[in-house]
C-alpha cells in the first residue's frame, strides 16, 4: 500500500534533581520499566541499550493504559524515528479517537484531577507531540528544517527532566490575549510537566494532580507549563500544591525554569522568557488556567472561535460539527504506513551543550 503522509531514588532525588553524567549512566544501567501489557495480544517490554536512553515500545504495535473508567490503546504506524511514524489512540472499545478532542480533560472533575497525554517520557530526546493538524491528531515527531527534532541537552540535563505531555481538551487560542501574560496562546493543548517518580511510556494517558505553573513566553507566545504529579506515584498525597514541590523536591523547579530558559539555545535562539518574572505560580491559579484553556477548547468545536489549521476530527464530541463516523477514522489509520522497524537516533543526539549561567 503506498504511504501518504499529507530512578533515581526517592531519596537520591530529595538530595539533587540535576542527574550527573556518572550518575545517569550508572542509573541507566540498572533501570528496570514495567510496561502495562496490552490484550490479547502479549509483547515484550524492550530498551533501546545504544547511545540514547530510551524508555521501551512495545514490539507490537499496541500498548494499553488505563484508568479507573476508561482506558486507551495506542497503534503505531510507520517507522520510529522516521519522518511517518505516527501514535494513535483506541478507546476501551477498539474504536479510534483524537488524544485531543476525545480522550476527557478530567479523570475526575469533583477533585480536580485531570487526564494527561504523556508525549515524552523522561530522559528522552525526540519532540513528540500530538499532531493538532492532522486527522485524528496522532502523536508524530516535530520537524526542524525539515529534519525529525530532537532536543538538545543542556548541560547537566538530559533530555526532558520530567514526563512532557499535555492536557486533552484545553487550547491556548492564538486569539486571545492573555491578561497576566500580554502574550497571545501558542495554538496547542496546555503542556504538562509530570514530577512523579515513575518514567511513563510514549502515549501513556495517566491522572494527574495540578500543583502549579509557570508562564513561559515562548518567541511572544504565551506558553504554560503545568507542573503536575501523576495520581499513581506513592508520594502523589504528600504533594498538593507548588510549595511542596520545593519542599520536597528541592532543586527540581529551578531546574525545570533553568531548562526552558535554555532549551532553544543550542539551537541559536535567544534565552526564553517568562511572565511574572519567572515565578511559579500556585494550584489554584493552575487550575483557573487550565480550566480557561478548556473553555477556548469548548469555543474551537464549537465553531464560535476560527479553527484556523487546527484538524478538530474527532469521534465523541457532542453536538460537534467536526464528528466524524468510525469508518472515517479508520480510513485515517488506514491510510497511514504500516508499523515497522525503527531507524537509529543520530549519535549527535547524545552531545552536551555547556553555557554559563
Amino acid at each position: 500500500m503506498m504511504c501518504k503522509m499529507n530512578d533515581c531514588s526517592v531519596e537520591e532525588h530529595h538530595k539533587s534533581p540535576l542527574v550527573s553524567s556518572m550518575r545517569f549512566l550508572q542509573w541507566r544501567g540498572d533501570l528496570e520499566v514495567d510496561v502495562l501489557p496490552t490484550t490479547p495480544r502479549k509483547f515484550t517490554s524492550s530498551m533501546r541499550i545504544h547511545s540514547s536512553f530510551q524508555v521501551p515500545r512495545p514490539r507490537s504495535t499496541h500498548l494499553r493504559t488505563s484508568t479507573p473508567d476508561m482506558s486507551f490503546t495506542i497503534e503505531e504506524r510507520g517507522r520510529p524515528n522516521t519522518l511517518d511514524y505516527r501514535v494513535f489512540f483506541k478507546n476501551s472499545e477498539g474504536k479510534y479517537v483524537s488524544p485531543f478532542h476525545d480522550i476527557p480533560i478530567y479523570a475526575n472533575e469533583s477533585e480536580n484531577v485531570f487526564h494527561a497525554v504523556v508525549e515524552v517520557p523522561r530522559w528522552t530526546n525526540a519532540k513528540m507531540e500530538i499532531a493538532t493538524t492532522d486527522p485524528m491528531n496522532p502523536l508524530k515527531q516535530d520537524l526542524k528544517k525539515g529534519s525529525l527534532r530532537y532536543v538538545a541537552n543542556v548541560f547537566p540535563h538530559k533530555g526532558y527532566i520530567w514526563n512532557y505531555g499535555a492536557i486533552p481538551q484545553t487550547w491556548e487560542d492564538p486569539g486571545h490575549k492573555d491578561g497576566d501574560t500580554g502574550c497571545c496562546g501558542d495554538n496547542d493543548p496546555i503542556d504538562i510537566c509530570d514530577i512523579g517518580n515513575k518514567v511513563c511510556s510514549q502515549g501513556e494517558v495517566i491522572k494527574v494532580k495540578v500543583l502549579g505553573t509557570l508562564a513561559l513566553i515562548d518567541e511572544g507566545e504565551t506558553d504554560w507549563k503545568v507542573i503536575v504529579i501523576n495520581m499513581d506515584d506513592p508520594e502523589a498525597p504528600d504533594f498538593n500544591d507548588i510549595d511542596d514541590v520545593r519542599r520536597l523536591k528541592p532543586g527540581y523547579l529551578e531546574a525545570t525554569f533553568d531548562w526552558f530558559k535554555r532549551y532553544k539555545v543550542p539551537d541559536g535562539k535567544p534565552e526564553n522568557q517568562f511572565a511574572f518574572n519567572g515565578e511559579f505560580k500556585d494550584r489554584d491559579f493552575a487550575i483557573r488556567t487550565v480550566k480557561s484553556t478548556h473553555e477556548f477548547w469548548k469555543a474551537l468545536m464549537s465553531k464560535k472561535t476560527d479553527a484556523g489549521g487546527i484538524n478538530c476530527m474527532n469521534t465523541s464530541v457532542p453536538d460537534s460539527p467536526f464528528c466524524c463516523s468510525e469508518k472515517a477514522a479508520e480510513a485515517v489509520v488506514d491510510a497511514a504506513c504500516a508499523f515497522g522497524a525503527e531507524d537509529p537516533i543520530p549519535s549527535s543526539v547524545d552531545k552536551w551543550f555547556y553555557y554559563e549561567k
